[in-house]
């Protein structure tokens, strides 16, 4: 809004407001949570695209120059360009290291919610016989992994050339898809499980070599609470899972965030209680993996030795692995290969 009026169209879901002025540069989506654009609002023109291929778009701006950083399907690496009045007057070279073969994920809606959701397979091929299937997803507020850009991919490109069929389905809550679909995990997130599971089997009728007898998840943060609540609540579907860096017990994240979502503790203890895997413990009965860095000022590593605890007194095996000096976002190559 601009002096309390609405300036956009009410299919045009904002993802991010870049920069507010004598116009407004902001990021949005255009009836496909897949796509994030560029957009600049003035008076005179109203809101008005400025990127054009699909993918996410982003940017920066100031008097008649913009710089746009676009990230497609067809380039791991993102392009930048600097315009003047409209006009392109300067590529600006991308040095990054990538793999030399591109992620060729193939984008599917899933389920009767109509769930964005990508497929990576060995070789970007299907196979002859049946594939184990790797759930990689994310699944939390504002987390969406389901993006038309090679380079949001990789790390599940990775898993697929090591003999999976790796699928990152993107929930209730995910932003994108407009204000009500983001409010349905108000007060209870294991409905973001419940959307794993539909993403799972839906994807299942649609290809069938997709092994349901081997099923493994895997995330980080809001996805490794998404992992433990998978093996916990529901081992019938995942076989086994990695718990990245989970918020396991809800009372301990920020209250700007879990409030939000949740509640006051004190008066909304189920929903608190209903969105904590810690809770769930003593029902492990498949193989789980629990790492989290001990310098993460993010989700605590109370988290996960609280989680650890209480599987430990309730008699459940499994593996902790705690990373000295990684904090939540850790990019070190002795964590990743490790």
């Amino acid at each position: 809004t601009v002096a309390g009026e609405s300036v956009t169209a009410p299919g045009l879901q904002v993802r991010a407001v870049v920069s507010a002025g004598e116009s407004v540069l902001l990021r949005a989506s255009d009836g496909d949570p897949t796509e994030i654009h560029l957009w600049r609002w003035t008076p005179e023109d109203g809101a008005v695209r400025l990127s054009a291929d699909p993918g996410v778009h982003s940017g920066a701006g100031g008097g008649r120059a913009l710089v746009r950083t676009s990230a497609t399907v067809h380039s791991a690496k993102s392009v930048a360009a600097v315009t003047r009045s409209g006009q392109v007057v300067a590529e600006i070279e991308n040095v990054s290291e990538v793999s030399p073969v591109e992620p060729r994920p193939r984008f599917l809606t899933l389920g009767e919610r109509q769930l964005p959701a990508a497929l990576l397979l060995p070789g970007g091929h299907e196979p002859d016989g049946p594939l184990p299937v790797l759930m990689d997803p994310y699944g939390g507020p504002s987390g969406a992994r389901v993006l038309k850009a090679a380079g949001a991919h990789l790390t599940s490109k990775w898993f697929a050339d090591h003999g999976f069929a790796v699928l990152v389905v993107d929930g209730r809550g995910v932003d994108g898809r407009g204000p009500a679909w983001d409010r349905e995990v108000y007060r209870d997130f294991t409905v973001t499980l419940e959307d794993q599971v539909d993403g799972l089997r839906a994807a299942a009728e649609r290809f069938e070599f997709l092994d349901l007898g081997r099923v493994g998840i895997r995330g980080w943060s809001f996805g490794g609470e998404l992992a433990a609540m998978a093996l916990l609540r529901r081992p019938d579907g995942f076989h086994d899972g990695v718990v990245g860096a989970p918020g396991a017990e809800q009372h301990l994240y920020d209250t700007f965030y879990t409030e939000r979502f949740l509640g006051l503790p004190d008066q909304e203890p189920e929903a608190y209680r209903r969105s904590s895997p810690l809770f769930d413990a003593a029902s492990l009965s498949r193989p789980m993996l629990l790492i989290h860095g001990l310098a993460d000022d993010n989700v605590f590593v109370a988290n996960s030795l609280r989680l650890s605890a209480a599987l430990f007194e309730a008699g459940k095996w499994h593996e902790l692995v705690l990373i000295r000096n990684a904090t939540h976002l850790n990019r070190s190559m002795a964590v990743i290969s490790n």
